[in-house]
């Protein structure tokens, strides 16, 4: 390393259009860092050595990534490619800034954010004016009361330029429109403001109602607005469009005032100036403050980088986009998008056939461990994935692939959850990635409250088999019992799709009584029809008070247990992590989550938590872990299903499936 770049930060540009061009000119104005590649896809062009003088010019993006040379990377690509390279950047040791979306939802972000995670790296979302003096001295006003308290905020970031529909903005396939290219400003803005008058680094609303217009020839949203509501009562109106001018003054309106600045975004512009914010008092009178900064635009944003490396940092500090501050602004993306019915082309199954990285879908080194379940013709992973709270397919896959990946191949599904999404997305995923099907194994449910009824198993079953897209589900359970019908009317059903072949594994209930479990196999043996060889109850280290649904029944006391390891049935658990009690530091607070509460909050259960805190200690572990290997390590088989919502939940419950306790830590955490 020469001198004059020697303790600089060395960066290397993926993706070099007009925006890279703006981050080189940041960095060039800086003391951190020096701009030493450029990733292009198309190395001879003519004015890659012009736009960026001095810089390597590597062939294609990868070889960044590889270049010893370079410690950071700006992810420049339009926005569908953020996700994929900003990935690859972390898992090849590089620090990453994005440039803003940071992904196409919440979802690909929060995935982004676990690959830094795992890697150590720096990762965050460029949002240039975030980090600009006139922003800092914004949010100085506001804490000084000079508007009163705020109450609403407007803001828009909006423009015609005249392009063709071939243009990138236009474009569907780029994810092109106003939302996702300008939108997020002033949706980031209103988040910043509302924090700052709550007295926290940014708020998320509570209520997000949007409206747009789709191109007709585009299919992208041409321009759009929405309403934002937060907890502290600020509302902010906010717009954006690529296809009509707008005013674009920001305008924050207080008790005592009002704050506006006009191009807020721009601030001193690239070459730096004078940035003037006007602040109109009830009164009538104005006064004007003006911020003189003469520093590159994108300056601060690249210097923000710098100091969070070299503290060690793996995220900006406020007023820079911190991950949760991505993820809520991105959840309200989500939110204004789905509410105007945008959903981009590449976001759908028929388009989205590889991972986030863009990789074929396959299992990667060092899988989780398997076992042989009684009734499977396949081992299984250890526990089976759940995903019944995703709106579109984007996310779901997202985890789904991710737990393939590591070796997982039981998915939980039931014919109510996301009034049939889920089913619909397992279908549309495991045919997008064009999997075998014995590379799955399928769980399905029917026969809910209030259609608890013999006749409505197959007709059910049918719906399911055709949303998953399979001809047979490997265990199907009968989600609640009805005591009021005959339990050999449920038998005869379930024996009726087993002799079809619809279902080819074990059939159980799910939420169903000792005594109307072994009734049916008395039944069932004594009519030569298919017993009942599963059952799906609530099973913890922590006994269920109170079920959090009605008709549902815990299957942890010792009762239970004893009747388990007797018949061997497996118990496929639901809430075995007790749904956070084990990762509740809060003690006997009985101000917390109600349901958590009721459910619960025991002396015996406390007891039990306070040993699996020991106990992790021990080993080295956390006590949601110990809970997790206490279910496993049973003497009858159990199988966990997990629901996670996100891939750093996913790994964290899938790294409690190594954990062996011995019969006597069991006993131990039971008893003491």
């Amino acid at each position: 390393m020469s001198s004059s770049t020697a303790g600089k930060i060395r960066w290397g540009i993926i993706g070099p259009g007009g925006i890279a061009k703006a981050l080189a000119g940041g960095v060039a104005d800086g003391d951190t860092g020096v701009l030493v590649a450029i990733g292009s896809r198309n190395p001879n062009k003519p004015n890659l050595k012009t736009d960026f003088p001095g810089a390597r010019i590597h062939d294609g993006y990868q070889a960044l990534i590889d270049d010893p040379e370079v410690d950071a990377i700006y992810v420049a690509t339009p926005h569908p490619g953020h996700a994929e390279w900003a990935i690859k950047a972390a898992e090849g040791g590089k620090h990453v800034l994005c440039e803003k979306p940071m992904g196409l939802t919440a979802f690909e972000a929060d995935a982004m954010f676990h690959a830094a995670r795992k890697a150590g790296t720096f990762m965050g979302e460029a949002f240039m004016y975030r980090l600009h003096p006139q922003t800092l001295k914004l949010i100085d006003l506001i804490k000084s009361g000079v508007i009163g308290d705020v109450r609403m905020i407007k803001s828009s970031f909006g423009f015609t330029g005249g392009f063709g529909a071939d243009h990138r903005l236009l474009a569907n396939d780029l994810a092109g429109g106003g939302i996702m290219d300008v939108g997020c400003y002033p949706a980031s803005m209103a988040r910043l403001i509302a924090g700052v008058a709550a007295g926290k680094p940014f708020l998320d609303p509570v209520k997000v109602s949007g409206a747009g217009v789709l191109g007709d020839r585009t299919g992208v949203d041409e321009w759009a607005s929405a309403l934002l509501t937060f907890e502290n009562d600020i509302i902010a109106e906010i717009s954006c469009s690529v296809q009509l001018a707008q005013e674009n003054v920001l305008r924050i309106l207080g008790t005592e005032g009002r704050i506006e600045v006009k191009d807020f975004w721009f601030a001193g512009r690239d070459s730096g100036g004078v940035g003037k914010i006007n602040i109109i008092k009830r009164d009538g009178t104005t006064e004007t403050v003006e911020v003189e900064e003469h520093g590159h635009l994108y300056k601060f944003e690249a210097d923000a980088v710098a100091a969070a490396i070299h503290a060690g940092r793996q995220e900006f500090e406020a007023p820079g986009m911190s991950w949760d501050d991505t993820l809520g602004n991105l959840r309200v993306l989500d939110k204004w998008r789905a509410d105007i019915g945008l959903t981009y082309d590449i976001e759908t199954p028929v388009r989205r056939t590889t991972t986030l990285r863009g990789d074929k879908l396959k299992v990667g080194p060092n899988p989780i461990a398997k076992r042989q379940i009684p009734g499977l013709s396949q081992p299984t992973s250890k526990v089976a994935l759940g995903f019944e709270f995703f709106p579109t397919f984007a996310g779901p896959s997202i985890l789904l692939d991710g737990f393939f990946e590591r070796g997982g191949n039981l998915f939980d599904t039931g014919f109510i959850y996301g009034g049939g999404k889920t089913e619909a997305f397992f279908g549309d995923w495991h045919t997008s990635r064009g999997l075998k099907r014995d590379q799955f194994v399928l769980i399905g449910k029917g026969a809910h409250s209030p259609l608890v009824y013999p006749d409505i198993i197959a007709k059910q079953l049918a719906i399911t088999l055709d949303r998953t897209r399979t001809d047979f589900v490997d265990v199907y359970f009968m989600h609640r019992d009805n005591p009021d019908i005959p339990v050999g009317e449920f038998v005869d059903a379930m024996d009726e799709e087993v002799k079809a072949g619809r279902i080819r594994g074990p059939i159980g209930g799910s939420n169903w009584t000792r005594e109307r479990l072994d009734a049916a196999n008395e039944y069932a043996r004594a009519n030569g029809k298919t017993e009942l060889g599963a059952m799906s109850n609530n099973f913890s280290l922590a006994e269920m008070i109170k079920p959090f649904w009605e008709g549902c029944i815990a299957a942890s006391d010792d009762e239970w247990k004893a009747w388990l390891k007797e018949r061997q049935i497996p118990n496929f658990a639901w809430s075995s992590q007790g749904r956070g009690f084990f990762t509740d530091q809060a003690g006997r607070d009985k101000t917390s989550d109600k349901e958590l509460v009721e459910a619960w909050y025991s002396d015996k259960n406390f007891g039990r938590r306070e040993r699996a805190i020991e106990l992790g200690k021990q080993l080295g572990r956390p006590p949601i872990h110990i809970a997790l290997a206490y279910v496993l390590a049973q003497p009858f088989p159990v199988v966990p299903l997990i629901g996670p919502r996100r891939l750093v939940e996913l790994d964290d419950s899938l790294s409690a499936t190594d954990i062996e306790l011995t019969p006597e830590q069991v006993r131990w955490l039971e008893q003491g």
